[in-house]
This record gives structure tokens, C-alpha cells and sequence, in this order.
């Protein structure tokens, strides 16, 4: 209850200071939408009937009453409701977001296992050398090179936009790369650390292989962090994929803030960044109940 209380706090306080900082840039966003051949006349009678011209703590109350009820007003650029288009253009975020998390964990998870496994051989170098250039190369740079040689020159996937399951997988290899070099390194270091344990050694004392000290005894440990990591990397994942949207040109909510950047759209830029904080905050609440899910220790803390 407490950490739904402090979520629903920093919703108010962001929602406040985007609000705020929006405001006072300089420039009527009416002006900005009607082009500079628009008179003045048009101009104030649109801020007018916009609620632009009153108080901003009126302004602020007004729109805050809408967000609770799931109106986020009505986008200055597209003519459409904020929250019908975020519904759907979050279909293309959450499908990108989802392949992007299921390639991260998979490679970083499996580079990360026999990294550990072969702590300081050749694949624990070969391993580490891929999270590492995963970790340090900027997404837009990784998509565009995913670009050129899968779509451009071998001509085997799609370079841009939506038509069926094969074209988010390249965007979801650009954006989930930096992830599986997280949890690759992660994993290698917490397993190659939990591997030199007293209790490893008593297991493999008593007779038992390789593989079962390492998936009976050392992944339990191995995994409370990775799977912590894991969820604040999917909320991440969903909020985060501005760039890897707007290089394949994916109608999803990142390309969306984009446009209303671009276009200086408040309700749709408000919509946008407020979703984006929120996914946030849902994710370290999936994360904090998941570490006390595999942690009996956390939920005896709590109790007492």
C-alpha cells in the first residue's frame, strides 16, 4: 500500500512539473499549429476555446481531472483523443517491447550462463566482449547497421514500418541489445561468484554433476537479481523506445512523443511522457513484488 501511494505521488509530481515546464516556454502552441499566415483574431479565439487563456492552476486542475478519468484531451496536430491514440499506437510499442525483452533475456541470459561456466576461457571473453559492445553502441547506430545488412543488402527482413511478425525483428534486436549485455555481464558475475561458494562445494561433494549444481543450487541465487533486473528492463523497454520507433518508423508511443514534440502538441506530449512515467513506476512495483516472491528473507523483514 505504501509503494502505491508514494507511485501515485510521483505520477501527481511529474504530471505537475511537465505541466508546468510546458507552459512556460515561450510562444502560443496555437500560433505554432496555424502557421504564421494565421491572424491574430483566429489565434486568440482558438486559445480561448482551448482553456489556454486561464490561470495555469486552473488549467492544471481541469486536465487532471480529465487524466483520472482517462481523458487526456484532444490532440492539437491529429484532431483525435490523446488516449485513443496512445491505445493505439501502445499495440506497436507493447508487441516491440516484448520481442526486445524476450531477445534480451534469452541471449544475455544464455551468454551470461556459459560465460560463467567457462569463467576466463576464450567463449567468457567472446561473451563479454558481445555484452560489452552491446552495453557501449548507441541504439540508433546498432538499428542502422541491422539496416543496411539484413534489409538493404541481404534483402531478408523488412527495413521499415508494420506489415506482419517479421518486422519487429530487427527493431527488436536494436533495442533489446544494451539489455542482453546487462544481463549477460550480470549473469556471468553473480553465477561465477555464487559457483565459488562453500555450499557448491559441499554439493558437488556429495556426488552430484556439474549441471545439477549449477540448475538446482547456483541459478536460485543467480536469478533473484536477473529477474529483478529483468522487470525494471521491460518497463524500461516500453517507455524507452523513442529512437528505435521513429528509425524503423513504428506508429508506437515513442514516434508518437516525437511528432508531438515536433509539432509542439501539449495534450499529446502530456499523454505521452505521463504513460511513459507510469510504465516506469509499474515496473519497479512488478520488480519489488517479484524480488519478495523469490526472497522469503524480504517478507520476514517486512513482518517484523
Amino acid at each position: 500500500m505504501k509503494r502505491l501511494l508514494q507511485a501515485v505521488l510521483v505520477l501527481l509530481l511529474v504530471s505537475l512539473a511537465l505541466f508546468v515546464m510546458l507552459r512556460i516556454v515561450p510562444g502560443n502552441p496555437v500560433a505554432v499549429l496555424m502557421g504564421e499566415h494565421a491572424n491574430e483574431a483566429t489565434i486568440e479565439r482558438l486559445t480561448a476555446e482551448l482553456g489556454l487563456d486561464q490561470p495555469i492552476h486552473v488549467q492544471f486542475f481541469r486536465y487532471l481531472g480529465g487524466a483520472i478519468r482517462g481523458d487526456f484531451g484532444t490532440s492539437y496536430s491529429l484532431g483525435k483523443p490523446v488516449s485513443q491514440l496512445m491505445g493505439a499506437a501502445f499495440v506497436n510499442t507493447l508487441l516491440l517491447a516484448l520481442a526486445a525483452a524476450l531477445f534480451a533475456w534469452i541471449v544475455g541470459g544464455l551468454c551470461g550462463l556459459l560465460a560463467a561456466i567457462r569463467k576466463n576461457s576464450i567463449p567468457d571473453r567472446l561473451f563479454m566482449g558481445f555484452s560489452l559492445l552491446g552495453i557501449s553502441m548507441p541504439v540508433f547506430m546498432v538499428a542502422m547497421i541491422l539496416q543496411y545488412v539484413f534489409g538493404y543488402w541481404l534483402h531478408w527482413l523488412p527495413i521499415s514500418g508494420v506489415s506482419d511478425w517479421r518486422s519487429f525483428i530487427l527493431p527488436a534486436i536494436a533495442l533489446g541489445w544494451n539489455s542482453a549485455g546487462s544481463i549477460a555481464r550480470l549473469v556471468r558475475s553473480t553465477l561465477a561468484d555464487t559457483l565459488e561458494d562453500d555450499y557448491i562445494d559441499t554439493a558437488r561433494a556429495k556426488g552430484l554433476s556439474e549441471t545439477a549444481v549449477i540448475w538446482r543450487h547456483a541459478l536460485r541465487n543467480t536469478m533473484l537479481p536477473t529477474v529483478t533486473m529483468m522487470a525494471l528492463q521491460l518497463s524500461g523497454l516500453l517507455s524507452g523506445a523513442v529512437i528505435t520507433e521513429t528509425v524503423f518508423s513504428i506508429n508506437g508511443i515513442g514516434r508518437l512523443a516525437v511528432q508531438a514534440i515536433n509539432g509542439r502538441d501539449i495534450p499529446l506530449l502530456q499523454g505521452t511522457v505521463l504513460f511513459a512515467t507510469a510504465l516506469v513506476i509499474f515496473g519497479n512495483l512488478i520488480a519489488d513484488l517479484l524480488y519478495k516472491v523469490l526472497d522469503p528473507r524480504t517478507r520476514r523483514e517486512v513482518k517484523e
